[in-house]
């Protein structure tokens, strides 16, 4: 084209926009169109005019109830000693959720003989690869976790009522937030008890409950209610009218509104004492909630700030002096904190993105439950039915009234092991007989070990899978040898720092003897490591003075190098020394999120694997920030086999719901190993490898 026919040059950037009008040949740029957009109508009008914001308000500063009342309270609602020290406190005390070590290994809710909260049957999907998680500490410009309340009109339909709502800062509510909420003359609040009445039997009466919750609500919208409260607060506690699980409540509701086409005229908010943590935040958000009030848990903080001990603990300066206000606000940051982190392993930025996105996939809860609360959500196993679960609601319930009830909260070993707790796959027996069986080379102390694992409780899904072949057995003359089946063996990536240098360097050695491959985890390693050792003496060599029985030829390097969001440690020629380079996208552990290394596990040795300053906390990111799409992976993988030609290159990925869709994009990007985990335990424990 003739340049001097030209009038205009440019590109569009994210969010810009050119218009064309074909009648007077009229080309309107960015600016223009967004101004003539903006100019049509009062729009900054009707904002003032109609949007409303609620003030924060002030915690409380005493108690509402007294110890007793708060202590049965905690019992009818599913508390436990671990929730209240280790989760609520912690959160009241640091103003940030507790870290625990990686790993899952007690049973799903489902397979447990111990009760559970409707809660634990839900687990938080996330994205890999494709759609990546969002970095919460570095990206947090563009996350927020505003919401409004109240009618939402049709957006194609321009005008002031639309703007007639209320913004919130966060959906997390004090009390007196909740109240002033209620006096808002433009919601016409209506609060919907939360309860189902077991007077005439057990059988059927949770159903009916929700049936009659519905219509409440149904009833309430119509007649022009616009927030509808869903709430388990009551004065006193009965016996035979248990609480309906909040989040079978907000999820009926939800899904009831939405068949009959109210739903977006009515917000829902939730005055509960059956949410504590952020994963049950979380739930009710992502089934239909727009604000969530934790009032048992906030009483929970107070009394625990106004308790002797923490008193004497601040005192005694071995605890960091918080106010009972400040101790309630720490809670609420925290818990926005997690819920921020949350949002941010899907992908999502904005809280109005995630609320009522159903983002979970569901193990354990029967098709009837899902029908009723959680319809499009995957549960593909099956379980509980609507009279199952109102058993296990009322097996806490009971506790509040049964004299035989301690006088404290029960642990259930949901967390740390504990006898006659919650089973954990590792515990002191496992462990005692395994090393038993180790030190002594006894094949006989090894046949008792796996007795002990052959008779655990169902532990996850696959216990309950049987192998059935109809053709003979192989003759053991045919079968592979030990030693060529064991090149097969990987270990779980651990890095160095997770686990202490001689765990590590003891892990490489024994797997380089066995022909198998050791992981190094994120971290980067020791130069010193990628030789065979030639000064080895009586077992000791003074290359690596911290471990004996080593043997001239033994080398301590990992053969499976892994390259995580860090970077932690990863060079050219780190990458050079591998027989595998592995890509952490996602971990069975904690999928979506990065690895985390506390600062007092920083030492000097470690900060310098790691090019990193001693007793600094590492935090890895929950992405790539170089890895975007399948196209940006698959030229991170042609950059590492470019480094090193030799290496087959592995990408981690975690199973969920629509796994094969990500993985098959995955090997397009020309990956030659594939990895799917598993979500309990540590790392790949039980993982599969595929092989392209």
């Amino acid at each position: 084209m003739d340049e001097s026919k030209v009038i205009m040059k440019g590109r569009l950037g994210p969010g810009m926009m050119i218009t064309v009008d074909l009648q007077s040949g009229q080309v309107y740029e960015n600016t223009d169109v967004k101004k003539s957009i903006a100019s049509l109508y009062p729009y900054r009008k009707w904002l003032t005019e109609n949007m409303r914001t609620l003030k924060p308000v002030n915690f409380l500063s005493s108690l509402v109830l007294d110890n007793d009342t708060i202590l049965r309270q905690q019992q009818a609602f599913g508390y436990s000693s671990e929730d209240v020290q280790m989760v609520i406190e912690t959160m009241a005390a640091q103003g940030k959720e507790p870290t625990f070590c990686m790993g899952d290994d007690i049973p799903l809710a489902v397979l447990s003989l111990k009760p559970h909260m409707i809660f634990d049957y839900f687990k938080q999907r996330f994205a890999q690869v494709t759609n990546p998680a969002i970095d919460p500490l570095r990206e947090g410009l563009v996350m927020s976790l505003e919401v409004n309340i109240g009618k939402r009109g049709n957006i194609l339909g321009v005008g002031p009522q639309n703007a007639s709502q209320v913004i919130l800062s966060s959906p997390v509510l004090n009390e007196g937030e909740l109240e002033a909420l209620m006096k808002d003359p433009y919601l016409k609040p209506q609060v919907l008890p939360a309860f189902f009445d077991i007077g005439k039997g057990l059988d059927g009466s949770l159903e009916k409950a929700l049936k009659n919750l519905c219509e409440a609500a149904d009833e309430a919208v119509l007649s022009g209610s616009q927030l509808l409260v869903l709430s388990d607060r009551c004065e006193e506690l009965e016996p035979t009218r248990p609480a309906i699980p909040i989040l079978l409540a907000v999820g009926a509701v939800h899904q009831h509104l939405i068949q009959i086409g109210l739903r977006m005229s009515a917000s829902i908010v939730v005055d509960t004492a059956q949410c504590f943590s952020t994963h049950q935040f979380a739930c009710l958000i992502g089934y239909g909630a727009s604000a969530i009030c934790p009032y048992l848990a906030l009483e929970t903080c107070r009394q625990w700030r106004l308790s002797t001990k923490t008193v004497n603990m601040m005192r005694n300066g071995k605890m960091p002096t918080v106010t009972i206000e400040q101790a309630q606000r720490n809670f609420c940051k925290a818990v926005k904190s997690g819920l921020l982190k949350i949002l941010s392993k899907m992908g999502i930025s904005l809280l109005s993105s995630y609320c009522g996105a159903q983002i979970f996939e569901i193990y354990g809860l029967g098709q009837d439950i899902v029908d009723i609360a959680f319809c499009g959500s995957f549960s593909k196993i099956g379980g509980l039915t609507v009279d199952e679960l109102a058993r296990e609601t009322l097996s806490f319930w009971v506790k509040a009234f049964s004299e035989d009830t301690a006088k404290r909260l029960e642990n259930f070993g949901f967390i740390q092991f504990r006898p006659g707790g919650e089973y954990h796959g590792n515990n002191p027996e496992m462990s005692k007989l395994l090393h038993k069986a180790v030190r002594e080379k006894s094949e006989s102390a090894y046949v008792i070990y796996q007795q002990h694992l052959a008779n655990r409780p169902v532990n996850v899904l696959r216990d309950l899978l049987e192998l059935k072949s109809k053709r003979p057995p192989i003759p053991v003359g045919k079968v592979e040898p030990a030693s060529s089946i064991v090149q097969r063996f990987c270990t779980g990536g651990m890095s160095l720092g997770a686990i202490s240098r001689e765990t590590h360097e003891a892990i490489a050695i024994a797997m380089n003897r066995l022909g198998g491959k050791s992981n190094s985890g994120e971290g980067g390693e020791d130069p010193i490591r990628w030789s065979p050792l030639a000064d080895v003496i009586d077992g000791y060599s003074s290359t690596l003075p911290h471990l004996k029985g080593l043997q001239n030829g033994d080398t301590a390097t990992s053969a499976i190098k892994q390259v995580a969001s860090g970077r932690f440690g990863v060079t050219p020629t780190f990458l050079a020394n591998a027989d595998q380079l592995e890509i952490k996208i996602a971990q069975g552990a904690k999928p979506g999120e990065g690895g985390q290394l506390p600062g007092k596990k920083v030492s000097a040795y470690i900060a310098r694997l790691r090019n990193s300053k001693p007793g600094v906390p590492l935090i890895s990111p929950p992405p790539h920030h170089d890895i975007y799409s399948i196209e940006d992976l698959a030229q991170l993988i042609f950059d590492l086999h470019q480094v090193n030609p030799k290496a087959k290159v592995s990408v981690k990925l975690v199973a969920e719901a629509g796994i094969g869709t990500v993985a098959s994009g995955v090997a397009k990007a020309n990956a030659d190993i594939i990895q799917v985990l598993s979500h309990d335990l540590c790392d790949n424990r039980v993982s599969l490898m595929h092989n392209l």
